[in-house]
């Protein structure tokens, strides 16, 4: 291994610590999402809910609820601190060990399209805030949802092209 991939390998394994840390923390905190007796999740938030059900959501729940939502948010940041960097540095790594030039420059864009899933990501949290803080949810709700799918498309694109690529450039190493 290079001096270069022995580097993102080392920045690999501390971006997968904080990430393993925060999303520890915050699915602890997920017990705590409870509106009127049923539970609600980051998911439905982001996702699957409509306005009306996330207006809902963020208006009627109690004091203490609105506060752990607030630190999962908080650690959210964390999160993100790890998750995109770390992806982005799995898409250079993959592209290291890859030797097709259309391959390297996909995952090279994948690698520095984590910036924008990851200001997708700080978005979508300054909305929630806002939101928690009582502000009504107007028309952005529809760019809301799209800056979401956003950061997941790009998200996932990168994970799961890379990770399948390292897995089978290392079995091959180690098999020569």
């Amino acid at each position: 291994m290079t001096t270069n991939g022995k580097n993102l390998q080392k920045i690999f394994l501390a971006c997968f610590g904080l990430f393993a840390g925060t999303a520890f923390c915050m699915k602890w905190m997920e017990g705590d999402f409870v509106y009127k007796g049923g539970k609600f999740t980051i998911i439905g938030l982001e996702i699957s809910y409509t306005r009306e059900k996330v207006t809902a959501i963020l208006s009627g729940m109690d004091d203490h609820v609105k506060t752990i939502l607030r630190y999962h948010l908080c650690f959210d940041f964390l999160f993100m601190l790890a998750v995109y960097p770390g992806i982005a540095v799995l898409c250079l790594m993959a592209r290291n060990k890859s030797t097709g030039i259309v391959l390297q420059k996909i995952l090279m864009t994948l690698a520095a399209l984590q910036l924008m899933a990851w200001a997708c990501d700080i978005l979508e949290n300054y909305c929630l805030l806002k939101w928690i803080k009582g502000s009504a949810i107007g028309n952005e709700f529809n760019l809301y949802h799209f800056i979401v799918v956003v950061k997941w498309i790009i998200a996932l694109a990168g994970a799961l092209l890379a990770i399948p690529l390292i897995v089978r450039k290392y079995r091959v190493t180690q098999k020569n």
